[in-house]
């Protein structure tokens, strides 16, 4: 399964940006992380096959994930934006068979939030 992310940009504090992320194939979960510079990424938000979704605390009520499996398409509908959600947001697909669980990352797409 490959991924292709977009929609990363510049926004101004208390703007929006909406990211996609395209899968290649059929997957279950889909997430979305982020990366400071110099750190490990962290989680973000993760939404299942069954639409169930979640949220690290500090997005929630700003940040909405939401996919089209029609689409095998994830995207992280991003509101008041604020400096601090300045990073590098990745895709990960989760793909679980017979054989066991399988993780795909997508590249990552550069989001900017000035001040």
């Amino acid at each position: 399964v490959q991924l292709q992310a977009s929609g990363g940009g510049l926004a101004q504090a208390g703007g929006s940006l909406r990211l996609s992320c395209v899968a290649s194939g059929s997957v279950n979960a889909m997430l979305w992380y982020r990366q400071y510079p110099g750190k490990q990424r962290e989680w973000v938000a993760v939404i299942n096959s069954g639409g169930v979704t979640n949220y690290v605390d500090s997005v929630k009520g700003r940040f909405t994930i939401s996919r089209d499996s029609a689409k095998n398409t994830v995207y992280l509908q991003m509101n008041s934006l604020e400096p601090e959600d300045t990073a590098v947001y990745y895709c990960k697909a989760v793909r679980v068979t017979a054989r066991g669980s399988s993780d795909y990352w997508g590249q990552g797409t550069q989001v900017t939030v000035s001040s």
